[in-house]
Order: C-alpha cells, then sequence, then structure tokens
C-alpha cells in the first residue's frame, strides 16, 4: 500500500510487445501522467510521433493469466489550459447527401478553463456558430487496458478483450475498472486523455489533452471477467468491442449477464427480466477500427440487497 510515482518522456504505441517500466503491488496507488494522443505535454513539447501514446506498460505483481485486474480511477486533471478536437462528423456517421457537405476537416483548438470547470472553442479559430458555446469538463481515459491474449502487439487506436482505445466516458474519475489478465504481470498502460468528450466520439476526437493521473491498482485471484467491466457511485458496465456494432452490443450484455451471475446470484432467466426493462446502451465509439458499446445498469436498491446476501453468504 505505497504511492509511487512515475514520470517519463518515452512512449508506447501498443498494447502488448513492450517490456515493462515500473512495478506496482496491488493496493499500491501511482500517480502519473499522460500526454495527448498527438504526443504533446502539459508545457507544449511534442514528444512521440506515434498516436494515442501510451504511459507504461507497469508490471503488478502477482497478476497471472485468468486474474481480474482492478484499477480504481482516484485522479484526473488536465495539466494544461488547452485542447484540440477535429471538424466536422466523421462521414459515415451522415446520411451520404449530408455527408457530401461536409467541410474540409480541420483542427479544432479548445480554451480549456479548469477554475470554472468547461471549455469553450478558441475566437481566433473563427467558426460560425459556436459564440457562448461552453462544454462542461468530464475528463476521462481513452485508452486503459493490458497486454493482450497470446502476445499480440495490438495498435493502440484500437480495442478488444484487452481493454484499449475504447474512448468510453465512464472510464473517470470515481469509477472502478475490471480488466482481463492474459500474461504475467498483466502489463497496464493508459492515455489518449480528453478534457471531455461525447457519446461515440462522432468526429474521432474528444477534445485532446494531456492529464495527470493518479489510479489505484488491485488483483482479484481467478477473476471471471472476460470483457472489461466499470463501476460507479451509480452505475455498474460492461464494455464489448468489435464490428460489427451489433456484436460489440453482444458482448457487452453477455458480460453484464456473467456478472449478474457471478456476483450477484442471478441465474440467465433472472437477469435478462431485468436486463430488458433496465439496461441502458451507450455508444461508446463509432469511429475506431474498433466500435465500443457499453451495457450500463443503474445500482438500483434491488442489486444492492443482492450484492449484500451474496457477499454475507459467502463471508
Amino acid at each position: 500500500m505505497a504511492r509511487r510515482e512515475f514520470s517519463t518522456e518515452h512512449y508506447q504505441d501498443s498494447f502488448g510487445g513492450h517490456e515493462p517500466v515500473f512495478t506496482l503491488s496491488p493496493k499500491d496507488t501511482l500517480i502519473t501522467s499522460c500526454v495527448d494522443s498527438s504526443g504533446y505535454a502539459s508545457d507544449g513539447r511534442r514528444l512521440t510521433t506515434c498516436d494515442n501514446p501510451l504511459t507504461g506498460p507497469f508490471y503488478i505483481d502477482g497478476a497471472e493469466p485468468g486474474d481480474a485486474l482492478i484499477v480504481t480511477i482516484d485522479g484526473l486533471t488536465p495539466n494544461r489550459p488547452y485542447g484540440y478536437s477535429d471538424s466536422p462528423i466523421v462521414p459515415h456517421l451522415l446520411e451520404p447527401d449530408m455527408a457530401a457537405l461536409l467541410p474540409k476537416r480541420t483542427s479544432v483548438k479548445w480554451i480549456v478553463d479548469r477554475a470554472n470547470g468547461h471549455a469553450r472553442p478558441a475566437p481566433a479559430d473563427g467558426i460560425k456558430g459556436v459564440t457562448g458555446l461552453e462544454i462542461p469538463l468530464r475528463p476521462m481515459l481513452g485508452c486503459l487496458g493490458v497486454a493482450p491474449e497470446r502476445r499480440q502487439r495490438i495498435w493502440s487506436g484500437t480495442s478488444g478483450r484487452h481493454g484499449g482505445n475504447m474512448d468510453y466516458p465512464g472510464i473517470r474519475e470515481g469509477t472502478r475498472v475490471s480488466l482481463p489478465v492474459f500474461e504475467p504481470g498483466a502489463l497496464l498502460s493508459l492515455g489518449d486523455g480528453h478534457a471531455a468528450q461525447g457519446a461515440g466520439e462522432i468526429n474521432g476526437a474528444g477534445i485532446e489533452i494531456s492529464m495527470d493521473v493518479e489510479i489505484t491498482i488491485d488483483l482479484v485471484k481467478a477473476g471471471t471477467v472476460i470483457w472489461p467491466r466499470g463501476e460507479d457511485e451509480s452505475c455498474l458496465w460492461a464494455l464489448g468491442n468489435a464490428r460489427p456494432l451489433e456484436k460489440a452490443m453482444q458482448h457487452a450484455t453477455s458480460e453484464m449477464v456473467r456478472w449478474l451471475a457471478d456476483e450477484f446470484g442471478m441465474p440467465l432467466e433472472a437477469a435478462s427480466i431485468l436486463l430488458s426493462q433496465s439496461a441502458h446502451y451507450d455508444i461508446a465509439n463509432a469511429t475506431n477500427p474498433m466500435f465500443s458499446v457499453s451495457c450500463r445498469l443503474e445500482k438500483t436498491g434491488f442489486l444492492q440487497s443482492r450484492r449484500k446476501r451474496r457477499t454475507d453468504r459467502t463471508s
């Protein structure tokens, strides 16, 4: 249970395929940072030219294939007063007639007002129709994942069972993320900070920014996590990463059903009844090589009481 600090000017472009840069133990808290998706740091220097540069990987003592790695996001703080996004919406998310009218793709600078908790387009960019627009800051990590299965090396611009570039706004401060472990030490990496991002990342970018990060690590031995899971103060969610969109939804739904069985003692029929009336689906990302879909469930009194009974019975 130590607070560990790690800083670097060297970043990776993939999950898997890299030697660990630092070792952590379960219960340790890591204080680190990430550059933005184009490699720019808090002081404006470009430290790397790879896409979605990753900080890590971090070796977790005791993590073995089949375990679940638990990452609690204690703090996410944009560490400079500006970020960038793209414009406009990507063509495949519009009807063809409207896509044909799209202007040239450009970069949009955002003024990030951390003191007042919002971001606004920079006046110098001269975009019509956005005067007075302010977006609440909702810091998140676009990339969070472990080394993939079968010793694969997977580009940091896409996602899978290992996590990766999921671009889900639910991966934010206060969230407890569970990831399956495929390699000894798990080899956790993170990056792609966003000051804010809407569902789907429909123009291919959030408000891309460098970020100070604080996380706490834990392990569940012989875990039952197949796809990434998360829990915050109000919700449970499971993420599927695949193409087509329907397949990502299948993975997310199936993972939530497994979770309801494992931790809440709900058989398939009961989970089906609950989810059919209560599940929310979020399109986390619709522009990456793999689409990401979240199956999200509010933590109602019914679920809380089932979890407590299950915990009391097994303790």
